[in-house]
C-alpha cells in the first residue's frame, strides 16, 4: 500500500512538471505580428541615389568600300656577242593602277573605278615603244527597282597616256637603224567620253550586265598631227576638217569579276556600242585578265584585248579589221585593304 502511494505521487509530479513546461515553451514563442528589428535602428538611415554615367559610343555607319591594287612588272634578258642560239638584248617595265569605291545604301548604289595602265619595252638597237598605255575612269549610279534588276545612270572617260607612233627602218651607210614613220594616237587624240542611261542586270557581286538604251558618246582629237584634214578619210569616226563627233547608240556592258578558285581570278568587261545611225554595224571590246596569285605579293597575268571599230582604219586598208593584244607578266602587287 505504502509503495501504491509512491508511484502515484510521482506520477502526478512528472505530469505536473510537464505541463509548466509546455505553458513556458508558449510563452517564449514569437508572435507572427511581433516587431522583431528595434524600431530606433531605422532612424537617421538615407539612400542617396547613385548616377552611374554612360559614355557615349558614337557608332556610325559606314556606307562606303574601297580597293586599290599597285602592281609593277618587269622582264629584263641579255645574251653575250657570241650567243650562238641568236637573241636580243631587252629590257620592260610596265606598272598599273586600279581602285574602286563603292557606296550601297538602301536601294541606292554608287560605284566609281578607275584603271590606270602604262609600259615600255626596250629591245638592242631599237627605240623604246609603248607595250601598255590606257586610261579608264568609269562612274555608275543605280537605283535597285526589283532583287537583280535596277535603273542606273553613267559616265565613262577613256584615253591613254603617251604618244603611239608607226615605225620603219632606214639605212645609213652601213646599219640599218629604226626610226619613226607616224603618229597613230596621243592623249586625248582619241579621246571618249560616254553617257548611258538604262537597265542594271545584277544577280550578284561578281557580275553585272548594263542595258544603255539611252547612250551618247562623244569623241575627240585634240592633236592636229593626227586631226583629218578635209577631204580625207575618218579618224576614229570623225570626219575630215572636224576634231569632234557626239554619237547616240544602244550600248550594253558586261562586267565580270569573279574568282575561279582560291588563288585565280578572272576579271573582264565587254563594251558594244552600236550608234543608232548605222546599228547593224557596232563597235566591239573585250578586255580579259586572269591573274594567278603566287604569293602574298607576286602574281603572275595574262591579258588580253580584242578590238573591232569601224572607225578605226589603218593608212592603206579599205576597211576596218579586227585588232588584238596579248601579254603575258610576272610581278609585284600590293592590295589595300590586305
Amino acid at each position: 500500500m505504502k509503495h501504491t502511494s509512491l508511484l502515484l505521487f510521482f506520477l502526478l509530479s512528472v505530469c505536473s512538471f510537464a505541463s509548466i513546461a509546455q505553458v513556458n515553451l508558449k510563452d517564449l514563442r514569437e508572435k507572427p505580428d511581433a516587431n522583431i528589428a528595434d524600431s530606433d535602428t531605422t532612424k537617421g538611415l538615407k539612400i542617396n541615389p547613385i548616377n552611374v554615367p554612360i559614355p557615349k559610343l558614337n557608332l556610325e555607319v559606314n556606307y562606303w568600300k574601297h580597293w586599290t591594287k599597285f602592281g609593277i612588272n618587269a622582264n629584263q634578258a641579255s645574251f653575250s656577242d657570241n650567243w650562238s642560239a641568236g637573241g636580243v638584248n631587252s629590257v620592260s617595265l610596265g606598272g598599273n593602277i586600279w581602285h574602286k569605291s563603292d557606296y550601297t545604301r538602301d536601294n541606292f548604289n554608287f560605284v566609281s573605278e578607275i584603271d590606270l595602265r602604262y609600259g615600255k619595252i626596250k629591245n638592242k638597237d631599237q627605240l623604246a615603244k609603248k607595250n601598255n598605255d590606257r586610261i579608264f575612269w568609269d562612274n555608275k549610279l543605280a537605283y535597285k527597282l526589283a532583287k537583280s534588276w535596277a535603273l542606273y545612270f553613267s559616265f565613262t572617260f577613256e584615253s591613254q597616256f603617251d604618244a603611239g607612233y608607226r615605225y620603219t627602218k632606214r639605212t645609213e651607210g652601213e646599219e640599218v637603224i629604226e626610226v619613226i614613220d607616224t603618229i597613230t594616237s596621243n592623249f586625248m587624240a582619241p579621246g571618249y567620253f560616254t553617257e548611258s542611261f538604262g537597265l542594271e542586270y545584277k544577280p550578284d557581286n561578281t557580275f553585272s550586265l548594263r542595258l544603255g538604251t539611252g547612250t551618247a558618246r562623244q569623241t575627240l582629237i585634240l592633236d592636229n598631227r593626227l586631226k583629218p584634214l578635209e577631204g580625207e578619210k575618218e579618224r576614229f569616226g570623225v570626219e575630215g576638217g572636224k576634231n569632234f563627233k557626239n554619237d547616240l547608240a544602244f550600248q550594253i556592258t558586261a562586267n565580270l569579276d569573279r574568282n575561279l578558285s582560291k588563288n585565280l581570278n578572272l576579271k573582264s568587261r565587254y563594251n558594244l556600242f552600236a550608234d543608232y545611225k548605222d546599228i547593224g554595224d557596232p563597235d566591239h571590246r573585250l578586255d580579259a585578265t586572269l591573274t594567278a596569285k603566287v604569293t602574298n605579293l607576286v602574281n603572275v597575268s595574262l591579258g588580253g584585248i580584242v578590238l573591232y571599230d569601224s572607225g578605226y582604219i589603218v593608212e592603206g586598208e579599205d576597211k576596218a579589221k579586227v585588232q588584238f593584244s596579248q601579254a603575258l607578266s610576272l610581278g609585284i602587287i600590293y592590295n589595300l585593304p590586305k
